[in-house]
């Protein structure tokens, strides 16, 4: 079971016993014209309870969401079915690598929350309303994607429906870890179709071993020197978009579990499903197809939203649930 701290369980209970509105009438947040915020460039005040707001990343609107936010603008495909209301209710503003300025600025939001996929445009959206940078990324994938919710439940006077969103998701969290404890290594893959590339320990979705203290079932490779541009390079672009691996990679290492994305179908394309691409003789060979121990992640929650608080919590219950059957 999680350790809550006082004010987690404080929350949980007021968000249980009253709904989240209720819970956070009691807060503190609205008596403060100004909110700290930490974003990815830095700390930024800014004014408490922005009245309309433009998201343009998905972790960011998922955690909004969550937090029972109104949000004015979004692009206009989430790909995220749970936010489908958010989506239906929102007007379009682009896509997130190709924002609609005049869209956006004939809204004229309070607040434009960028990140990720939107962050190069955060300087030329600063012109139109304040913008604040929310990327979430590398080794401390879970410790900033609470920071933001926290930020978030602080600036929206909504720091109640923050603290019992991550009790639930610490309580996940511990519950994941027991089941994967001792139960061997796993291999994180990500399919687009024919194709396959692995993602590691440091990379975008490593955060489940190293929040899990999941082992990493990998094939060991000579380290590169310190002047080795070409292998620093590499590394670089593996942690951003994964390391393409053949079939012969996944039999070598041969994992006890295999965790897989679905790129394709994350992104709506009618590509060859994740299951026919690793139905071959390789990978049929490995313990973990063998012992049926593969788990297929919800992959628009996690390739898409990654780092919004009901994406990571979702992830977390398909793991532990995967491990509970498994083997």
């Amino acid at each position: 079971m999680a350790k809550w701290t006082r004010l987690q369980l404080a929350a949980a209970l007021m968000l249980g016993l009253a709904g989240p509105a209720a819970a956070d009438q009691t807060t503190t947040d609205t008596d403060r014209a100004t909110v700290p915020v930490m974003t990815a460039l830095g700390m930024r005040e800014l004014p408490a309870q922005p009245q309309k707001i433009v998201v343009l990343d998905i972790a960011a609107a998922d955690t909004l969401a969550a937090l029972e936010v109104p949000i004015a603008g979004l692009p206009s495909r989430l790909y995220v079915d749970y936010l489908n209301k958010q989506q239906a209710e929102a007007a379009p503003m682009g896509t997130l690598f190709e924002p609609d300025f005049e869209a956006i600025a004939g809204l004229a939001p309070d607040l434009i929350v960028a990140g990720g996929r939107s962050s190069r445009q955060v300087e030329a959206l600063s012109e139109i309303a304040p913008t604040i940078d929310m990327t979430i990324w590398g080794a401390s994938h879970v410790d900033l994607a609470l920071s933001r919710l926290r930020s978030y439940g602080a600036l929206m006077g909504r720091s109640a429906t923050a603290a019992a969103l991550e009790a639930a998701f610490l309580a996940k969290l511990e519950a994941a870890r027991a089941a994967v404890d001792g139960r061997g290594r796993a291999l994180i893959v990500m399919t687009n179709g024919p194709k396959v590339t692995t993602y590691g320990a440091q990379s975008r979705f490593g955060w489940l071993h190293g929040a899990l203290n999941l082992p990493e079932a990998v094939i060991e490779q000579p380290e590169a020197t310190s002047g080795d541009e070409a292998q620093t390079a590499k590394a670089a672009e593996a942690a951003t978009h994964g390391e393409a691996i053949s079939f012969e990679y996944i039999a070598q290492a041969n994992p006890d579990w295999l965790i897989v994305i679905d790129r394709a179908n994350a992104i709506g394309q009618d590509n060859q499903a994740a299951a026919a691409t690793l139905d071959n003789a390789l990978v049929t060979g490995t313990e973990a197809w063998k012992k049926g121990q593969i788990i297929y992640l919800d992959s628009a929650a996690i390739y898409i939203a990654g780092g919004g608080i009901q994406s990571m919590t979702a992830t977390l219950e398909q793991i532990r649930a995967g491990f509970a059957v498994g083997g």
